[in-house]
Formats: structure tokens, sequence, C-alpha cells
């Protein structure tokens, strides 16, 4: 296994944060649609199970997960996962910024500031 990060692997990994970050937001469109936040009210749990998982939303969040699990094993092939795995931290910011863009969560002096710390030291670790 080769230490050393390439462009290739580097794309890998973004792809994985993009994947990650985007089956969050769909995820979280899924589970906020009216028949799945009716049936959750309703508490029954065999049938809220199966509104909640054959949502359209929900699946394709789900299938978005298994592909960047898919890519997140080629990545695991190549590279040492000390040195992947902190990249991952990238997902923070992308899910943020796609939080606010597309359900309009807050962005608070905090939580900029939360994500930014993360992103700066991921950039530090990419830089080791």
């Amino acid at each position: 296994m080769d230490a050393n990060m390439t462009r290739s692997v580097f794309g890998l990994i973004l792809v994985n944060v993009l994947l990650t970050s985007l089956a969050q937001v769909i995820l979280k469109a899924g589970m906020s649609a009216d028949a799945v936040q009716a049936s959750l009210s309703q508490g029954a749990r065999w049938s809220t199970a199966w509104v909640v998982g054959s949502h359209p939303l929900v699946i394709a969040g789900l299938a978005m997960y298994f592909a960047s699990a898919v890519i997140w094993l080629l990545v695991l092939a190549r590279v040492e996962v000390s040195l992947a795995y902190p990249f991952v931290g990238l997902g923070f910011v992308v899910t943020m910024l796609l939080g606010w863009w597309l359900h309009g969560d807050a962005l608070s002096l905090a939580r900029v500031g939360g994500t930014l710390l993360i992103a700066a030291g991921v950039a530090v670790l990419a830089r080791s």
C-alpha cells in the first residue's frame, strides 16, 4: 500500500465526501417528507419502517451512502487510513453549506467557526 496521496486517490476522497454530504441532505429531505412525518407521529413501528424504507429520497440517500462506501474501500486499498481519514472532515464543511443552501439550516458564528477549525485541521494534516 502506497502512503503517498496521488491525484486520483485525492479525487476519490473528494467524490466520497461529496456523496456522503449529498446523502445527508437527501436523507434529511426524505425524513422531512409529509408522509414520513405523519407515519412517525403515529408511532406504529412496522408501518413507519415501511414508509421510511420505501420513500424514494430515503432510498436515494442510502444508495449514495453505499456508493460512497464502495469509493472509500478503493481509497483504503491505496493509502494509509491515517492519511485518508482526516479528509472526511471536509464533509462537515460541505454538509453545513448544503444544509444551509437546500434546507435553510442556520449558520451561526459558532457553527461556521467550528467548521472552519475542522477545515483548517484537514489542511494541516494534508500538508504533513
